[in-house]
């Protein structure tokens, strides 16, 4: 990101998304200070869906920090541990935690049961319910107060832009957790992996860290092709987004109301083209 944003271009390019065929959206570009431009309501709350692995994997990263659970322990199916349930490699079936599709590190299986799994070890270790110690480890300490985890810790979570924000400024800037533990957690897990991107298919490979997809010659894929390669971040079948280029130093937040679905195809890449247009890149 350039020393001087133009923050004029960056509301025109963030504006677009006023014209999207969705009820309401909210959204925001942040960087290492918090937002840059914004658009929507930000008090309003939305369904997360898979937006809420980041925080969840936030909150795992931090336990490892506290000692309380270690990246190599055994979690999930045999021969599996809370690195591969982080990475999407422990052989999960995508729902149901009690179906193993194949030995871990062989596939890259998108999997919302590990993180569920990943969740109540976490749980056990710590002898806290896991949505009261996510709210504890990550929401409280960023000032997060709408953000809720009800359900599955897979795609269960609810937020404002209001709460995301500070949530992306830690990602582009971390504060609570150390910067070497981030390094890692957007660093390649298992390289080489092919595994689907529900939605966009097949990818050969399929990289990702821990908790957080990484962009890397994906091709097709939700972020921009201006996007650097290191970029990371998730999406969620609410029709949610959040990346964060580290190239830029910035990061972009999108909430609606409307599904994921063909309509966002076209338009989520275009948005982030353009946002990466307006920081200078």
């Amino acid at each position: 990101m350039s020393d001087q944003v133009d923050r004029d271009a960056l509301a025109a390019a963030l504006a677009v998304v006023g014209e999207w065929p969705v009820d309401t959206v909210s959204a925001a570009v942040v960087g290492p200070d918090g937002a840059l431009a914004t658009h929507g309501d930000d008090s309003r709350v939305y369904r997360l869906a898979s937006v809420t692995k980041p925080l969840v994997a936030t909150a795992a990263l931090l336990a490892v920090e506290e000692e309380a659970i270690g990246l190599d322990d055994p979690a999930g199916p045999e021969g599996s541990t809370v690195r591969h349930l982080l990475a999407h490699a422990s052989g999960l079936d995508f729902a149901d935690r009690d179906e193993v599709r194949t030995a871990p590190g062989r596939r890259r299986i998108y999997s919302s049961a590990g993180f569920e799994v990943l969740a109540d070890h976490i749980a056990d270790a710590t002898e806290i319910d896991f949505p009261e110690y996510l709210h504890e480890a990550v929401c409280r300490p960023l000032g997060m107060e709408s953000t809720a985890l009800e359900g599955s810790a897979g795609h269960g979570a609810s937020a404002s832009l209001a709460d995301l924000v500070p949530f992306a400024r830690e990602l582009v800037a971390p504060r609570l957790l150390a910067t070497e533990t981030l390094a890692e957690a957007v660093t390649e897990q298992f390289p080489g992996l092919d595994g689907i991107v529900p939605g966009y298919g097949m990818q050969k490979p399929c990289p990702w860290g821990l908790g957080y997809e990484l962009r890397g010659d994906k091709d097709p894929h939700w972020t921009g092709s201006r996007n650097s390669a290191g970029t990371f971040g998730h999406f969620g079948q609410s029709g949610t987004l959040l990346w964060v280029d580290p190239a830029l130093s910035a990061a972009l937040v999108v909430l609606t109301d409307r599904d994921f679905g063909d309509w966002a195809k076209p338009l989520w890449p275009e948005l982030s083209d353009g946002v990466v247009e307006a920081l200078g890149r």
